[in-house]
């Protein structure tokens, strides 16, 4: 038994002592059926939220309207939810009431039968009122109840729907896949920070491209990133992309991808190519090209999660890897300072992994890649970007004008000392008099 196992337990078990029912109730459950390590435990008792409060005082009803209390236990926070039935919907988010009443009827309201078994912290024992148990020894995704009506009441169980699915690796029960396309639509009505949230936990799932093809196949896709359907039938050149057209290059790019992947990069992964529809042309020799793709496709991976309201911090990542990702193709032909100058860049890592599988979703060549791994090792025993050798200081104290005629010359310098050809102050300056002496010199002395 876990140490936050036994914190929830020890919660449950005070509510018991006061006269009170307490299960465990949800995820918590359906992963230690699973054998797997709940992330989390949350607790349904018939206490009121005030007896709760009265109970654990350290506790705060952060959802009294619906019976929803967090008690402190430890380091942990255990969600206290009061057994009920919940009232009509009419944001499709929360209900506009709720009643408080037994364990049966509270298993009604909860969204998939697998989410809706309680356990006795005390005793182990199940208490399935929904079939919930056949279910998960199915690998079997149902919806309590009407689905539709579930879906109804709160538009994000469309996502969570799709994520239990890929991330258990479990069949949609055929009633709730059909509602599921069915409701579709309406997962536009709700805040796009929640779909958000539920997007990137399928993303992030190694089990990723089940999540997409789920999204893709209900009409939810369509509801986070309208402007991936395009993808669909844009041919490529088929003697660099044999494997299809973008849709599929996408698709494919995304399996080969670690189990473990920043935010950033399955976001550069699946709109790295977001503007070769809007780009796609042939030329004379009946060649297709997708022309500035790359800096099109910055713009709009710029405009899309925006949109979607991700920090600034992911944006500017994933927007840099877009931008960057047709670099690759002319890592061999660049100067040392240039190559250097990238290969600092903080993402750079993120971007190396969206051009390996790049290049592996198409023609499979990976010469570039193996390239820069080799730079990247011949520079490992010193810093990139090595201190500079010169400063603005220095280059006033030597006779250079204020202004920004400065950043130039100091641009100048440090590419000569990533080139290795410069590596002392001394050098630096008497290069740069050769080079561009100052204006206050005309001799160059």
């Amino acid at each position: 038994m876990t140490e936050s196992r036994q914190r929830a337990a020890a919660v449950a078990a005070k509510l018991r002592a006061a006269g009170f029912k307490a299960y465990f109730a949800g995820g918590c459950v359906r992963d230690a059926l699973l054998g797997l390590e709940p992330k989390d435990y949350d607790v349904a008792t018939e206490a009121r939220p005030e007896q709760v409060v009265a109970l654990f005082p350290r506790s705060q009803a952060v959802g009294a309207h619906f019976g929803v209390v967090v008690v402190r236990a430890g380091p942990d926070h255990v969600e206290v939810a009061t057994f009920r039935t919940d009232g009509s919907y009419k944001d499709g988010r929360r209900p506009e009431e709720v009643t408080y009443s037994t364990p049966e009827e509270d298993a009604q309201r909860r969204d998939f039968t697998v989410n809706g078994i309680f356990q006795d912290p005390a005793t182990d024992e199940v208490i399935d009122f929904v079939g919930g148990q056949a279910d998960l020894a199915a690998k079997v995704l149902r919806a309590i109840g009407n689905p539709a009506e579930r879906f109804r009441e709160d538009h994000l169980r469309l996502m969570r729907a799709v994520r239990f699915a890929a991330t258990l690796g479990w069949e949609i029960e055929p009633a709730t896949w059909a509602a599921v396309k069915a409701e579709a639509p309406a997962l536009a009505k709700i805040s796009i920070e929640r779909t958000r949230d539920e997007f990137i936990k399928i993303m992030l799932h190694p089990n990723r491209v089940r999540g997409l093809d789920l999204l893709d196949k209900s009409g939810l896709l369509t509801c986070i990133i309208p402007e991936m359907e395009a993808l669909k039938g844009c041919e490529q050149p088929p003697q660099f992309h044999p494997e299809g057209d973008v849709w599929v290059h996408t698709r494919l790019m995304l399996s080969l991808l670690p189990e473990t992947v920043s935010i950033p990069l399955v976001l550069s992964v699946l709109l790295h190519d977001i503007a070769k529809p809007a780009t796609h042309t042939i030329d004379e020799t009946g060649r297709i090209r997708f022309n500035g793709h790359d800096d099109l496709g910055a713009r709009m991976t710029g405009d899309i999660l925006r949109r979607m309201k991700f920090s600034n911090e992911i944006i500017d990542a994933t927007v840099e890897a877009v931008l960057q990702h047709m670099k690759f193709m002319h890592v061999k032909e660049m100067r040392t300072s240039r190559l250097k100058r990238w290969m600092a860049h903080p993402t750079f890592d993120d971007q190396m992994a969206l051009h390996r599988v790049d290049c592996l979703g198409c023609h499979g060549m990976l010469d570039n890649y193996e390239f820069l791994q080799a730079k990247q090792q011949e520079f490992a025993n010193e810093p990139v970007i090595p201190p500079p050798l010169l400063t603005g200081h220095d280059l006033m104290a030597a006779g250079y004008a204020r202004g920004p005629e400065i950043g130039r010359l100091l641009t100048l310098v440090q590419d000569q000392q990533l080139e290795g050809a410069l590596t002392s102050k001394e050098a630096a300056l008497a290069w740069l008099r050769a080079e561009a002496p100052p204006a206050a010199d005309p001799t160059g002395a």
